[in-house]
């Protein structure tokens, strides 16, 4: 029986972490056969690609690419960008926030809370199943969805400083239960943003047992990455302890003057605590630069009544003062990232209204306008609706480096797809990886890096049948030139897209040919089945 698709003549490396070997790859109805090198098979297309090294797609298992809403041509070059370096899955609801399951009654406020996070249009869904109808065959590439605490906090109890009650914490649990058994890949929480950031550690635990029962991850953007990295990484093995969870922390660093150097220490937990017998992991994005809301960066009590309210209480001369009070002294358990730091780092990615300030950091425009950094802020938030993205240079290259080549750490980007100048990793991470720390330094082997963007993650978000070139697994591949694969994305031109990478197939069907992308949309979003739940630690 003819193929679809014969990919003649390369170099498979196969994404277990097994050396590469000659190999031909055949595609049937979607599905992988591994052929002889040398297969004179017939199929309808043939590819040539001698001197090419041929992967399964990548998987890029922290993106926000489920809010991206909108269908003009800036949003679509942003969904594209992914696609370009060969990501063919991504893993979406990350940092505590999804668009579900929100109950229409509070579909303004997570809306509200979507809105001054990514941007307008935002979108809410009661649940995955009208989560995953919405995106119809519009998509190119697939995503797995994560259920976001924060959204399950803001349709619950709302944006209140205080503790879930016993019923508010049943409802959470019920609704994040529906969506795990409808097909959602795990639990994600943002405890440095609110709402999530006002849950005490038995919420979060509640929480993650209900993960666990269904076999999937809870994954954290920890409580602190900063200054108090270390006690965050404590309460986030606590939590995945107690629950019998498998652990992923997201985007893992050590962020701010304070913390610098200090991924010596917290990789060495991690695998203390891996050695005890729990499940973590963790993943990272290969930059010195971090990227979120600019609103994220205020002192938790100022978004506490929602959105609309945070945006009369910018405008106020006394709540103004009490943010600069707050930032200069801190307050317990915040992540203060302008105390760790200072507004000289931080550098405006997105502001739709006021583009002229983009790539320009708040302590030069506070400058140029003679006001105080604080005000500059609060004038922009409510100049842009609470709208405005933010780069924050905040890393050291050795412990960005550190991170990447330990065995825990899978590839991430944390993709932001915002108009504007969002950070380079959305179009570069994978490439960038490929060409810079495995081609030019020598930090990964080709070999290693394309496991950690492949069976890695594929294995550990339960990604049935990809992340491998195995017979009958889901045709998703990348057909790359290795000694030609960069990121070609800048601070300056973050969306310019990479080099290197000449096919990049979806289920079978092409989806990236050269420089062109194709009409193919063969992309949806894909439901995750339960997983057998660890077994008890023994204690």
């Amino acid at each position: 029986m003819e193929l679809d698709l014969l990919i003649t003549g390369g170099e498979v490396i196969d994404g277990s972490g097994s050396p590469a070997r000659s190999a031909d790859v055949g595609v049937r109805d979607g599905r992988l056969l591994l052929l002889p090198a040398g297969s004179r098979g017939a199929a309808a297309t043939v590819v040539d690609a001698g001197g090419l090294v041929v992967t399964p797609g990548f998987i890029d298992v922290h993106t926000h690419s489920d809010l991206l809403a909108g269908d003009d041509e800036q949003r679509e070059t942003l969904r594209l960008a992914p696609l370009r370096q060969g990501v063919t899955t991504e893993i979406c609801g990350n940092c505590g926030i999804s668009p579900f399951p929100v109950p229409a009654m509070h579909a303004e406020t997570v809306r509200d809370l979507v809105a001054a996070t990514f941007g307008p249009p935002a979108s809410t869904y009661v649940s995955f199943a009208e989560f995953a109808a919405a995106q119809g065959s519009a998509r190119r590439n697939h995503l797995a969805a994560l259920v976001g605490h924060g959204t399950l906090r803001a349709a619950v109890v709302g944006f209140a400083q205080r503790r879930a009650t016993a019923d508010e914490l049943r409802r959470m649990c019920t609704l994040l239960d529906e969506a795990l058994t409808a097909g959602a890949a795990g639990l994600s929480t943002g405890l440095i943003y609110s709402p999530g950031v006002n849950a005490g550690t038995d919420e979060v635990i509640a929480l993650a047992r209900v993960a666990a029962a269904h076999g999937k991850p809870y994954v954290t953007h920890l409580r602190d990455e900063m200054s108090q990295v270390e006690s965050a990484l404590e309460e986030a093995i606590e939590i995945a302890t107690a629950a019998g969870a498998a652990l992923q922390i997201s985007h893992h660093k050590t962020a701010g003057r304070r913390s610098w150097g200090a991924t010596v220490r917290t990789l060495a937990r991690l695998e203390q605590a891996r050695a005890d017998g729990l499940d973590v992991l963790c993943d990272v994005y290969p930059y010195t630069a971090g990227s979120t809301s600019l609103h994220a960066l205020l002192p938790p009590w100022v978004i506490a009544d929602g959105v609309p309210a945070m945006l009369t209480a910018v405008r106020e001369a006394t709540v103004r003062d009490r943010i600069r009070t707050d930032l200069a002294s801190g307050l317990p358990g915040w992540e203060n990232t302008v105390g760790n730091g200072g507004w000289d780092l931080i550098r405006v990615a997105s502001a739709p209204t006021s583009p002229d300030v983009e790539g320009r950091t708040i302590a030069d425009l506070a400058a140029a306008r003679g006001v105080d950094p604080v005000d500059c802020v609060c004038d922009l938030l409510a100049a842009e609706a609470g709208n405005v993205t933010i780069l924050s240079h905040s890393m050291r290259e050795d412990d960005v480096r550190r991170v990447l080549a330990s065995p825990l750490a899978m590839l991430c980007s944390d993709g932001v797809p915002k108009p504007g100048r969002p950070h380079p990793r959305w179009a570069g991470s994978f490439a960038r990886v490929l060409g810079h720390y495995v081609r030019d330094v020598g930090l990964l082997s080709l070999t290693e890096a394309v496991h950690k963007m492949t069976g890695m993650p594929a294995r550990r978000f339960g990604l049935a049948e990809r992340g491998l070139l195995a017979d009958g697994y889901a045709a998703d591949l990348v057909v790359l030139d290795p000694a030609q694969t960069a990121d070609g994305a800048t601070y300056d031109d973050p969306l310019a897209p990479p080099h290197g990478v000449r096919y990049v197939v979806v289920d079978g069907r092409v989806v990236v040919d050269g420089d062109r992308v194709t009409d193919a949309r063969p992309g949806r979003v894909l439901a995750v089945a339960d997983r057998e739940p660890a077994p008890p630690r023994q204690t």
